[in-house]
């Protein structure tokens, strides 16, 4: 009989659309000789919806933000014993955390921008004003700097900051999308993403994509709306790519990911190979990283679904 597999899309991020459309590719990649799929849009994780998945063999989870990307999707599949198609509740809740992921990575030499971390309660009681924050951006960040969400992802609420008189609305446009903001000092250099999964059979890194874009950084548009050349392989010397391929199957195994993830880097003109974030539901979506990567290597989406379900 096939397996009835559950696409989890939606949540209650402004990432919800993104959502959908990675689950309406997934399910058309998917198998229909092996699975009898169904898109399931989790909003608000009403008990009807979370009753409702509880009728499926598998579920693939492709929420961007919460509840799916977070850990609290996964700890309700692991209690109704449901296998799910990424990594578990502490790697989701710590990838989810860009900051706490970024500094733990950090101690097994991986190479992270200086950052500093706000608070919306600390904000909105006065604890942190903008002077102070304008303070610590001239002594530890510098300028330009990046004010961003520390839980959002599509570059909503993410802001390229040059002048201080910026600070104050880029810090309220992160605060719409979370309760946690990111100071990160600008990462000059050439900005690239790889895509891995393993299996218990083998390790799969993907070809690197290289991103350029005229926009002041990779934003929405650039993301969603064409505004951006996408280079796969990424135009770097080999011994960058299979150090950056390396690095990625290591940060995996640090976290105990699993299913597919990708992770975003800036290579410095040095060479030094320095970490943005780790998405462990990277977007599937026709633009998306990882189906051109997927490509690159001669790989089918299908091939590589049934892969990750089956393992």
């Amino acid at each position: 009989m096939k397996k009835k597999i559950a696409i989890i899309a939606g949540g209650d991020s402004s990432e919800h659309d993104v959502s959908l459309r990675s689950a309406a590719s997934i399910k058309g990649w998917l198998d229909p000789e092996r699975y009898d799929a169904e898109i399931v849009e989790l909003q608000g994780a009403d008990l009807k919806t979370l009753n409702r998945i509880t009728e499926y063999d598998y579920a693939y989870i492709t929420i961007h933000g919460t509840p799916g990307e977070n850990g609290l999707l996964q700890g309700f599949l692991e209690m109704m014993h449901i296998p799910y198609s990424c990594c578990g509740v502490l790697a989701a809740a710590l990838t989810f955390n860009k900051y706490a992921c970024n500094h733990y990575l950090a101690q097994f030499g991986i190479k992270i921008s200086p950052s500093f971390l706000l608070r919306k309660q600390e904000w909105l009681n006065g604890q942190i004003n903008v002077q102070t924050v304008n303070d610590k951006i001239v002594n530890e960040i510098g300028l330009p700097c990046f004010i961003k969400s520390n839980v959002g992802g599509s570059s909503f609420g993410c802001t390229k900051v040059k002048t201080l008189a910026d600070v104050e609305p880029a810090i309220a446009a992160a605060f719409r999308e979370g309760d946690e903001v990111i100071c990160e000092a600008f990462m000059q250099g050439i900005e690239i993403t790889c895509g891995v999964y393993k299996t218990r059979q083998r390790s799969v890194a993907l070809p690197i994509t290289e991103v350029v874009t005229t926009n002041e950084f990779f934003d929405y548009d650039a993301k969603y709306n064409g505004q951006v050349q996408e280079i796969t392989p990424a135009r770097i010397p080999d011994a960058t790519r299979d150090a950056v391929q390396a690095m990625t199957l290591k940060i995996y195994d640090i976290l105990g990911c699993n299913g597919i993830i990708r992770t975003d880097y800036i290579i410095a003109p040095d060479g030094t190979i320095q970490l943005l974030e780790v998405n462990t539901t990277p977007g599937m979506t026709a633009t998306s990283f990882i189906p051109q990567q997927v490509a690159a290597a001669g790989m089918q989406m299908r091939d590589v679904l049934t892969e990750i379900i089956e393992n």
